[in-house]
């Protein structure tokens, strides 16, 4: 008998196979770069201290945003601003519902701080779960075919059409696989910013406790024909000292 390998079962399997099914988190130490922050208008708050994402449900905290004692708690419909005291934690601001406060943004609209917490939270969540993520109740995939880089490197491409109960930057995304299976890129559009056309490259894949984990992420405009405009970089996001929990 032959047996057929999907290739999401050779992305799976490349970056840690069931290894996912038994961890609940990963945390790190986040360094955001690029032109993106000071576009928003919130430079300084959100990029450098350490995040967790959950692997069992949509849920990311960010440390240190914006002072040592505050944090974000992002639930895919609700994010907060929460500080720690010696009494506990204290709710500063929150939002339910924060997407809807985006409708009629475009790329240059200014950010307030819960909707960077908004932003940061899908974002860390979709990148640092994937590909667990793709294998989630109501996630469809799709094979697409193959894609040849501008370099000549030929990779395999998956559409991934997420439900609406997972927040991220647009509904269908389509994510690049090598010929082992490992994530190399990323397209998509960011729909609470003017639906910007993205590109994302993943590298410096490490494997951490029985996962293979992308410490760097470099993010550029997508041209018509689908390839990346080398400037300017929009956003990078390396990740280091990182817990498997």
């Amino acid at each position: 008998m032959t047996t057929t390998t999907t290739l999401l079962d050779r992305i799976v399997d490349a970056h840690g196979g069931t290894r996912w099914a038994d961890v609940s988190t990963i945390s790190a130490n986040r360094h955001f770069g690029g032109v993106f922050w000071g576009l928003k208008q919130v430079p300084g708050i959100a990029e450098e201290g350490r995040f967790t994402v959950d692997l069992r449900r949509q849920r990311t905290s960010l440390d240190h945003f914006g002072a040592d004692d505050l944090r974000t708690e992002f639930t895919g419909d609700h994010v907060a601003v929460v500080r720690t005291t010696p009494h506990g934690d204290e709710v500063i601001e929150e939002l339910a519902d924060p997407r809807s406060s985006f409708r009629g943004h475009v790329l240059e609209t200014p950010w307030n701080r819960l909707q960077l917490a908004y932003f940061t939270g899908y974002a860390m969540w979709t990148y640092n779960t994937e590909p667990w993520s793709f294998t989630f109740p109501g996630v469809h995939v799709e094979e697409v075919g193959p894609w040849t880089e501008p370099d000549g490197a030929t990779w395999d491409r998956l559409r991934v059409t997420y439900p609406d109960s997972i927040a991220t930057h647009t509904p269908t995304q389509t994510l690049y696989a090598d010929a082992d299976g490992v994530l190399r890129r990323r397209d998509y559009e960011v729909d609470i910013a003017g639906a910007s056309p993205s590109v994302e490259y993943m590298t410096g894949q490490t494997w951490v406790d029985g996962l293979l984990l992308a410490t760097e992420r470099e993010i550029f405009v997508r041209d018509g024909d689908g390839r990346a405009l080398p400037e300017p970089l929009i956003v990078s996001i390396g990740i280091d000292d990182i817990v498997v929990g």
